[in-house]
């Protein structure tokens, strides 16, 4: 018998898992004083590809754009967004819930990293308690007039990112990938997932793209050229950016200056998103 996916339109109806015949809801409730309109998760196939870097720009750029802008961390085991953002305080908590850190422009953010004593302390957790957490992330803290939040989600398609799928409601994906000889195979695990949860992809977004001289100006691919092209045509994606390798992000990045960061790639990115949900 095949491993249940707790996707019900696609499983038999004398599956165990189901209820009276009818599918499961894994649905987490938002908080009673929470208000969040738009949620889009950013994903990747493998780790590296800088899903957090893009993560991070994307809901700078939103908020730019005079949007309130969040950022959920469900990459549990490997958190980077406080630091990117220079964020050393801890969050608080009243009896109603927990309250998220907010960065320097007004960005909400909520990481374990935000709950532990030290930064540094590893999550030595299996699977249930951190898929829990995130659920409690959703739940337990209070997002106030959030239009676009962003789920910074761990790679691959384990439990936690079945978990973000199933439980909170996701308005689209963003797919961000590399220009490696892998990267078909990696960006299809991603869109089948995408499309197991009746989830909408939004579009791709290759990191690491190519690097441009500072002195002539010219491209250079360290990666070799991309198929991007190719594997967007191949599933019907829409190509949002393309990232080139900047030394000033990396090290926006480790001094936690993330939303001083001026990146045209990432402002074309966020364009195109938003006019997907203003078509809508």
């Amino acid at each position: 018998m095949s491993e249940c996916t707790h996707n019900c339109d696609t499983c038999g109806e004398n599956c165990s898992s189901r209820e009276g015949g009818q599918p499961q809801d894994f649905t987490a409730k938002l908080n009673q004083y929470s208000s969040v309109k738009k949620v889009i998760g950013v994903v990747s196939g493998k780790g590296g590809v800088g899903k957090s870097l893009v993560t991070s720009l994307l809901a700078v750029m939103f908020n730019r754009k005079g949007y309130h802008t969040a950022v959920l961390d469900a990459d549990v085991t490997g958190p980077s967004i406080p630091k990117v953002f220079g964020l050393t305080q801890k969050a608080v908590g009243s009896e109603d819930g927990i309250f998220p850190v907010t960065t320097g422009t007004g960005i909400d953010v909520m990481s374990v990293n935000l709950l532990l004593p030290n930064e540094t302390d590893p999550v030595v957790w299996r699977g249930p308690i951190i898929a829990g957490t995130v659920k409690q992330f959703w739940s337990d803290v209070i997002w106030q007039n959030v239009d676009y939040m962003f789920v910074d989600m761990p790679p691959g398609t384990g439990d936690v990112p079945l978990t973000v799928y199933q439980s909170i409601q996701l308005d689209g994906i963003v797919i961000v990938t590399s220009p490696q000889e892998l990267v078909s195979m990696i960006v299809a695990k991603a869109v089948k997932m995408a499309k197991m949860m009746n989830i909408r992809t939004l579009g791709i977004i290759e990191n690491m793209s190519y690097f441009e001289c500072p002195d002539c100006k010219k491209k250079f691919y360290p990666f070799g050229e991309s198929n991007l092209e190719q594997t967007a045509k191949e599933y019907d994606l829409d190509i949002l950016a393309r990232f080139p390798i900047d030394p000033a992000n990396a090290k926006a990045c480790d001094e936690g200056r993330i939303e001083s960061v001026e990146n045209k790639a990432a402002s074309e990115a966020a364009d195109k998103i938003e006019a997907k949900f203003k078509k809508d």
